[in-house]
């Protein structure tokens, strides 16, 4: 089970945190790479970036510079930091999770669990 959390109101420019909790015993059995897509209205969902398994971060060259992606394996919690938010960044943002291949992949297709999407609204 994956929980997203942090999502909000921020204006233009603004930073937002988001948190991305992995629970259960697949997630405590397998290495597990993560992560983030988002998904604005009347537009495809659009991969942000992951981490690998053994904190190997990876981006979307649409975010690269502005978001960084980390996480916490003795929390079981991957991390969003998202900076200099843009009103065109707004649109509710799901973490991913799949068990490790050893090769990075920016295909929601290849992920096999998902959370429940925070939204994200940035004013302009």
């Amino acid at each position: 089970q994956l929980q997203a959390s942090g999502g909000g109101l921020v204006q233009a420019g603004g930073s937002l945190r988001l948190s991305c909790a992995a629970s259960g015993r697949t997630f405590s059995s397998y290495m597990m790479d993560m992560g983030w897509f988002r998904h604005a209205p009347g537009k495809e969902r659009e991969f942000l970036g992951g981490v690998t398994w053994n904190n190997s971060p990876y981006y979307a060259d649409s975010v690269k510079g502005r978001f960084t992606i980390s996480r916490d394996n003795a929390k079981n919690t991957v991390y969003l930091q998202m900076n200099g938010l843009k009103p065109e960044d707004t649109a509710v943002y799901y973490c991913a999770a799949r068990v490790t291949s050893g090769v990075v992949t920016t295909s929601p297709l290849r992920y096999a669990y998902w959370g429940q999407g925070t939204l994200v609204t940035v004013s302009s």
